[in-house]
Formats: C-alpha cells, structure tokens, sequence
C-alpha cells in the first residue's frame, strides 16, 4: 500500500506564512490560522511544505487503508485560499455552505480566492462544524 507523502514536520508556520508573497493572501492566511486554532483547540503544525494543520486524527478506510492526518488544515496556494476537512461536505454541512458566500469546492476542499468574498462567521461556524464531526 502508497504511503502518504504530506507528513507533519517541524518547519515554522509563521515563517510559512511570512514567506507568501501576495499579502492579502497572508492575511487571510493569518485570519483562518486563528480560526482553525479556535475550532480545534489545537496548535499548527506544518504538513509538508505548504499545509498548515491543526489537530491529529487517525483514519481508517473500508478498504484498509489507514494513515494519520489533521482536523482541519489550509494552504495559500496561487490561485485561491484551500481549507481542508476531512468529512467532506456531507448534508449536515449543506446548509451553512449554502449561507457561505463565493467559493468551489472538491472532495474535502474549499477553494476561495479571498476572504472578502465570504461571510467570516459562516467560515467559523463550517470549521467549528467539520472538527466536531470528525471527533465524534
């Protein structure tokens, strides 16, 4: 079975940040980071060279495969903000999505090009919802 290639490191998080040359982008980037910090509880960590995740969550697929990943994490990539979660968008989350604001999405993504383009409330209440889901 494929290992999982994006792995926790010990590389800073704020020097990640920092380092993302668009600023509004950084600041957004600063913004989620305090928000994914309230809806888990925990500190960020770096997943490989671009991630930043919070909290652990240990996984197990039908099919056997399993592996270790975060609660909610976000990279600032080029073309948009990406906020991970690892429920995906099940119908519990249908709602507040519907309340969010401009965005895209896949299979346990959200893509939005800048903050101002969605309701920071609704993001809180869509993260706070997602980490609670998968803690059971």
């Amino acid at each position: 079975m494929a290992e999982l290639k994006t792995k926790k490191t010990d590389n800073s998080v704020e020097a990640f940040i920092n380092s993302v040359p668009d600023e509004r982008k950084r600041k957004d980037s600063y913004t989620i980071l305090e928000m994914m910090k309230k809806a888990t509880g925990a500190e960020p960590k770096m997943w490989g060279e671009a991630i930043v995740g919070f909290g652990d969550l240990h996984y197990k697929y039908a099919s056997g495969r399993e592996g270790d990943w975060f609660l909610a994490g976000f990279s600032p990539r080029k073309q948009n903000l990406t906020l991970y979660f690892m429920s995906g968008y099940d119908d519990e989350l249908k709602e507040i999505f519907g309340r969010l604001g401009k965005y895209s999405s896949g299979v346990g993504c959200l893509y939005i090009k800048k903050l101002d383009d969605v309701d920071l409330t609704v993001l809180q209440e869509l993260i706070s919802k997602s980490v609670a889901m998968q803690k059971g």
